[in-house]
């Protein structure tokens, strides 16, 4: 039995994140310690996405969320921020065939009106083929910030209150999340950051409120199977209390 097989072996039977999101960190840091563009970084770090993707449908987990660009990135030099919008739409063209027929189902978590228009028509295209699947849902944020999706949330809830369509003393938690992104979704119950780093970086804020952090210093590109299952074994055996009880993972 390799490493590998060794730690997949002992989430056998252990409770399973519903919902797991990732800040994929240190694609330029793994592409300079080997010489590299940074371009490179990212192409290797696709690789990873197509690893995770399989091994959470394989565990049953119902949902990832990628932080694949925020709206802090377009401040990156204009090359890499090209050749990132690039890489975003031939990997998606590249993987949809076999998303689709796994029965994985896309959305997309950002503001897509900034992107050049022929990765705003293959997103719409993608979550069109996959919106009847049933499988592991994947969430791709791209121009995604959670300040500006909670400031959008509570803009929408304001201009239907002036307009009178909403008291807001009918406004609760649950309706706010209604207008969120990730509307209709488990809130992420971990949260993984490679390369690391110990921060949340503007992702998730509402969501991730009780979501179990777990930091690799391993950079994404390196990012195994193996790496996986440590963050699924740390998870399973947290005690999650929630402001109250605790709640045992294991």
């Amino acid at each position: 039995m390799t490493e590998n097989e060794n730690f997949e072996s002992r989430l056998k039977g252990l409770t399973m994140p519903r919902h797991v999101a990732f800040i994929m960190d240190g694609n330029g840091r793994w592409a300079k310690a080997r010489g590299l563009l940074r371009a490179a970084g990212h192409r290797a770090g696709v690789e990873t996405v197509r690893e995770v993707v399989r091994m959470s449908a394989q565990y049953g987990i119902e949902v990832i969320t990628l932080y694949a660009f925020s709206t802090e990135n377009w401040s990156r030099p204009e090359s890499e921020v090209s050749a990132l919008m690039g890489l975003f739409l031939s990997a998606l063209e590249r993987e949809i065939d076999e998303l689709d027929r796994n029965g994985v189902k896309i959305r997309f978590l950002g503001d897509l009106s900034r992107l050049p228009a022929a990765n705003r028509a293959s997103a719409a295209a993608a979550v069109a083929r996959t919106s009847g699947n049933t499988g592991l849902q994947l969430n791709l944020a791209i121009n995604y910030g959670s300040r500006a999706e909670i400031v959008r949330a509570a803009r929408a809830f304001a201009e239907k209150a002036a307009a009178g369509g909403l008291d807001p003393a009918d406004l609760d938690e649950a309706a706010f999340s209604d207008a969120l992104y990730t509307s209709g979704q488990p809130d992420p119950d971990l949260v993984v950051r490679t390369a690391g780093e110990l921060r949340l970086s503007n992702f998730l804020l509402w969501q991730a409120a009780y979501a179990e952090f777990y930091a690799t210093p391993v950079f994404w590109p390196d990012f195994s199977r193996e790496e996986y299952a440590k963050a699924l074994l740390a998870y399973a055996g947290r005690k999650r209390r929630f402001g109250g009880l605790e709640t045992d993972n294991a």
